[in-house]
C-alpha cells in the first residue's frame, strides 16, 4: 500500500491555513437578511399574547414569526436515519415554551443592528408554569413536559409523553440478584456526570435561499447533511424533494451538528420572503440553546468471586433529555452497551434506564455519545472492587477484559470480538507510564502526593445495519478521478483517508483524487459523519466502488485491445495485455469513456454493516494532589488505541489528542450549573471553562493496531472512543494519591479539600 497507514498531509490542509473563505458564513451571499431568534427568559410557561406590531415598524425588518405562523405537524431536531429512535415532540415555534432559550419569535431583517432593536420591541406576556428542573423528580410528576396530543414516538422504546419518559427499558442476561449474592466481593455505587458543551470553535449557522426553481437551498455546518434534507422537509411542511442541503467545510463539530440545532429558522424565513436569509450563533446562545451531552447518572452494582473474576454487572442509567427528546433513546444505551463489551467473564447483568423530560436546555450528541458517561461509572466502580480485593486495579482489568475471539456480553453491535489487542494496549500503556513503579502513589514531602489512575473503553464503528456510507468515483477524461462523498469531513479529515483508500485501490497519485464534498442533490447517500461511521462504513463503499471501477477500465481497455477481460490487468496506469504485448495507457481509456462509447466510468456503491467492531483503549492518568488546598494538577497522560489500521497515523494521532483534551475538560474544569429558575449561569467561556493546551500539559498517544477482517483495510473506527478514558483514570488517579473518591464530574478542589478535611476528623 502506498498511501493506507501513511501519515498523509490532508487536503483542506493549505486552504485552512490560509485562511480562505471555505466555511458558511464566508460563502453566503452578502444580501442575506439576518435571522435572529427571540427567547424565552423562562424555563415553563404558557404564551399568552405577543405583540409585533411595533416591532415590524422598525425600519430594514423583513418579517416577525410566531407560533401562529409555523406548520403544527411535531418533528424532532435529532439527525438520525429514520425512522428516528427520538420522539417528534417539537413545532418550529410553540406556545408551550420548556427552558430558558427556547424559542418564542423569529425575526429578520436587513441588519443586525435592526434585528436587535426589533427584538427589544416585541412584547411577550406568559402564563408562568411549575418548572421540572430536578430529572430525579421527572419521571411521573404530575407537571407534564409534553401533553399535547400530537406528540409522538415512532419506535416503541419506552417513551410515554404523560409520563416525562422519552425512554425506558430493563434488559437482562441471568439472574443478577442471585449471582451477586454468592460473589464474595460487591461494589454499589452510583456516579453522576453533567451536560457538558461540545465548545467547537465554529458555532451553529446556515444560509438559505431558493434557486430558480423554487427549490430551498441550505448551505449549513452540519454532520448529517442528508438528514437535514429530511428534517427540514417535514417541519417546513414541503417535503424533502424540495430541499437540497450542501456542506462546506466545518469549523467543529463533536456532535453537535447531528441535530438541526439552526436550519430551520432562516429556512422559514426565506420560505416566507423568498429572500436569502443566514442565522449565525452567538456563543452565548451555543451555550444556552444548544445540544450538550446528556446529564446522567449511573447505578452500579458489581460482583466478584475470591479469584477477582467479575461475575456480574448491574446498570441503571438516569438520563436527562432536557425539554426535547433528540437522541435520549439512543445515547442512553451505550452508557450500558459499551462498559457491558469491555468484560468478558460476565455471568449475568442487568441493565435498565430511563430517559426523563426536564426544564433544561435539550441535550443531544457529544462524542463518545453515552459511552463517557457509563465508562465513568464503570470504571470508577472496577476500581473501587479492585481495592476491595487487595488487587491491583490493572491486574485486574487484564484478568477480566475482553479478548479477539470471546464473546460479547451486552454488547449490541457484534456477537464476538471480531479484532482485539486491548491485552496490548494494556502492556504498552504500563510500561509508558511506569506503572509497577508509581502504583499507587508517591508522596513528595512538600504536601503534595502523585497517584496514578488507569480505564479501559471500548466504542463502536457505525451502528451496525443501520448505518449506511454511500461512495461515488468517476474516470474523468485527463485520467483523474473523482471522489463524490456523502459523509461530512467535520475536520477530522475523513476526506483525506477516503482518499487515501481509493488511491491504494486505483493504484494512483493521492492527488490524481479529487474530493467533492456534500451536496444532497448529487452525492450519495451516506447517513453522515457521527457514531465513529465514516473510516469503516464509508470506507468500505469507497473501497468497494473504487474495486468496481478498476474492473469497468479494464473491461473497457480490453476491449480497444481487441482482446478479452480475463487477458489483461490494470496496473493503474494503463491496461495491457497478459501476454506482455499490447497495452493502452489510463489517459486512452479515460478519452475513449467519453466519446463512442456505452459503457460508464462511473460507479455508486452504498454499503451497511451488519456488524459494528469496536475500537478499544488502556488510558492512564499521573496526576499530583495539593492536600492543602486540593487543587489537581494533571502531569502526564498516556493513551494506547487499538483502532484497527490507522488509516493515517498523523490524523488517528490529533484525533486522539484531541478526544483527550475534552475528555479532561469533562474531568476537571467544564461545571454545568443551573439557578433555581432554571437559568444556566455558565453562558460563555468565561463562565464555562475548558482546558487551554497549558492546562492539558502532556499527553503521549501510542496505537497498538489489529486487523479487523470486516473492512478492506482492517481499519475500525476512533473518533469517538478517544474522550472515554479521562474522567475515570483521573478520578481513580485522584483516589489512589489521597483517598478521595469523586464520583461527580468535574473533580473540583473544594470537594477533595473538604473530603480530606472530614477525613482528618473521623
Amino acid at each position: 500500500m502506498s498511501y493506507v497507514n501513511q501519515p498523509v498531509k490532508k487536503k483542506d490542509a493549505e486552504a485552512l491555513v490560509t485562511g480562505q473563505p471555505v466555511y458558511t458564513d464566508d460563502l453566503a451571499p452578502k444580501d442575506c437578511l439576518i435571522v435572529k431568534v427571540l427567547r424565552s427568559p423562562h424555563a415553563h410557561a404558557m404564551i399568552e399574547e405577543i405583540r409585533t406590531d411595533a416591532a415590524k415598524k422598525v425600519p430594514g425588518i423583513a418579517c416577525i414569526l410566531t407560533y401562529e405562523d409555523v406548520p403544527q405537524e411535531r418533528f424532532t431536531f435529532a439527525g438520525q436515519t429514520y425512522p428516528e429512535l427520538s420522539p417528534y415532540d417539537r413545532l418550529i415555534l410553540d406556545r408551550h415554551i420548556r427552558f430558558v432559550g427556547d424559542a418564542v419569535a423569529i425575526v429578520a431583517g436587513e441588519t443586525e443592528k435592526a434585528v436587535d432593536k426589533a427584538m427589544k420591541i416585541i412584547k411577550v406576556r406568559y402564563e408562568l408554569l411549575e418548572p421540572v428542573l430536578d430529572f430525579h423528580k421527572a419521571k411521573d410528576n404530575p407537571v407534564l413536559l409534553h401533553p399535547e396530543e400530537n406528540w409522538e414516538s415512532k419506535v416503541p422504546v419506552g417513551a410515554d409523553n404523560k409520563r416525562n419518559l422519552c425512554a425506558s427499558k430493563v434488559e437482562t442476561l441471568g439472574d443478577v440478584d442471585a449471582v451477586l449474592k454468592e460473589c464474595k466481593y460487591v461494589v454499589e455505587k452510583t456516579y453522576h456526570t453533567k451536560a457538558n458543551q461540545q465548545a467547537m470553535m465554529e458555532t451553529f449557522r446556515a444560509y438559505t435561499y431558493l434557486d430558480y426553481f423554487g427549490r430551498l437551498n441550505v448551505v449549513a455546518s452540519t454532520q448529517v447533511p442528508f438528514h437535514i434534507r429530511r428534517i427540514l422537509g417535514r417541519a417546513l411542511g414541503i417535503g424533502a424533494s424540495n430541499v437540497r442541503v450542501i456542506k462546506p467545510r466545518i469549523g467543529g463539530g463533536f456532535g453537535a451538528k447531528q441535530t438541526s440545532v439552526a436550519e430551520v429558522y432562516p429556512a422559514l424565513v426565506t420560505l416566507k420572503t423568498k429572500r436569502p436569509a443566514k442565522m449565525i450563533f452567538s456563543r452565548y446562545e451555543s451555550q444556552i440553546c444548544s445540544s450538550p451531552r446528556h446529564e446522567m447518572e449511573v447505578s452500579v452494582r458489581l460482583g466478584a468471586d475470591e479469584q477477582g473474576i467479575l461475575k456480574a454487572i448491574d446498570i441503571y442509567t438516569l438520563s436527562n433529555t432536557g425539554a426535547y427528546g433528540e437522541h435520549g433513546p439512543t445515547t442512553v444505551g451505550l452508557s450500558g452497551h459499551k462498559p457491558l463489551g469491555m468484560y468478558g467473564n460476565t455471568e449475568a447483568y442487568r441493565f435498565a434506564y430511563d430517559v426523563v423530560y426536564t426544564n433544561h436546555m435539550s441535550a443531544g450528541a457529544y462524542r463518545g455519545y453515552g459511552a463517557t458517561q457509563g465508562i465513568f461509572a464503570v470504571e470508577s466502580a472496577v476500581d473501587e472492587l479492585a481495592e476491595q480485593m487487595n488487587m491491583d486495579p490493572v491486574r485486574f482489568r487484564e484478568i477480566n477484559m475482553s479478548k479477539e475471539g470471546g464473546k460479547f456480553i451486552g454488547y449490541d453491535g457484534s456477537p464476538w470480538v471480531t479484532s482485539c489487542t486491548l491485552d496490548q494496549c494494556m502492556e504498552k500503556a504500563k510500561a509508558m507510564m511506569g506503572w509497577d513503579e508509581k502504583y499507587p502513589r508517591r508522596d513528595m514531602g512538600n504536601g503534595k502526593v502523585r497517584g496514578v489512575g488507569v480505564a479501559l473503553a471500548m466504542q463502536g464503528s457505525a451502528i451496525a445495519g443501520v448505518d449506511v456510507g454511500g461512495a461515488t468515483i468517476k474516470l474523468g477524461e485527463d485520467g483523474s478521478y473523482t471522489l463524490s462523498l456523502g459523509a461530512t469531513d467535520m475536520g477530522t479529515g475523513c476526506d483525506t483517508i477516503l482518499a487515501q483508500m481509493a488511491a491504494d485501490v486505483l493504484e494512483t497519485e493521492l492527488e490524481n483524487i479529487v474530493v467533492f464534498g456534500v451536496d444532497t442533490d448529487i452525492s450519495p447517500y451516506d447517513s453522515g459523519s457521527y457514531a465513529s461511521a465514516t473510516t469503516y462504513v464509508t470506507g468500505m463503499a469507497v473501497s468497494d466502488a473504487c474495486g468496481q471501477l478498476r474492473e469497468k477500465i479494464k473491461g473497457l481497455g480490453a476491449e480497444m485491445l481487441e482482446l478479452a477481460a480475463k487477458d489483461v490487468d490494470f496496473d493503474g496506469k494503463r491496461v495491457y495485455a497478459l501476454d506482455g504485448g499490447r497495452e493502452v495507457s489510463l489517459q486512452d481509456i479515460a478519452v475513449r469513456g467519453t466519446c463512442g462509447n456505452n459503457e460508464s466510468l462511473h460507479v455508486t456503491v452504498n454499503h451497511s454493516s451488519k456488524i459494528s467492531p469496536p475500537p478499544f483503549m488502556v488510558g492512564m492518568a499521573e496526576v499530583e494532589v495539593d492536600k492543602e488546598t486540593g487543587s489537581v494538577e494533571l502531569l502526564d497522560y498516556v493513551a494506547v488505541v487499538d483502532c484497527g489500521t490507522p488509516i493515517n497515523p498523523n490524523l488517528a494521532r490529533v484525533q486522539t489528542e484531541g478526544g483527550l483534551a475534552q475528555g479532561i475538560g469533562m474531568a476537571l474544569y467544564e461545571d454545568i450549573q443551573y439557578n433555581e429558575k432554571g437559568q444556566l449561569r455558565n453562558n460563555s467561556f468565561m463562565q464555562y471553562k475548558i482546558p487551554s493546551r497549558t492546562d492539558i500539559r502532556k499527553i503521549r498517544v501510542d496505537f497498538a493496531p489489529s486487523y479487523e477482517k470486516s473492512h478492506p483495510f482492517g481499519a475500525k473506527s476512533i473518533g469517538e472512543i478517544v474522550i472515554n478514558t479521562p474522567c475515570p483514570a483521573i478520578a481513580n488517579a485522584v483516589y489512589h494519591a489521597v483517598g478521595v473518591r469523586v464520583q461527580e464530574m468535574p473533580i473540583k478542589p473544594e470537594k477533595i479539600a473538604m473530603a480530606l478535611a472530614e477525613n482528618a476528623k473521623c
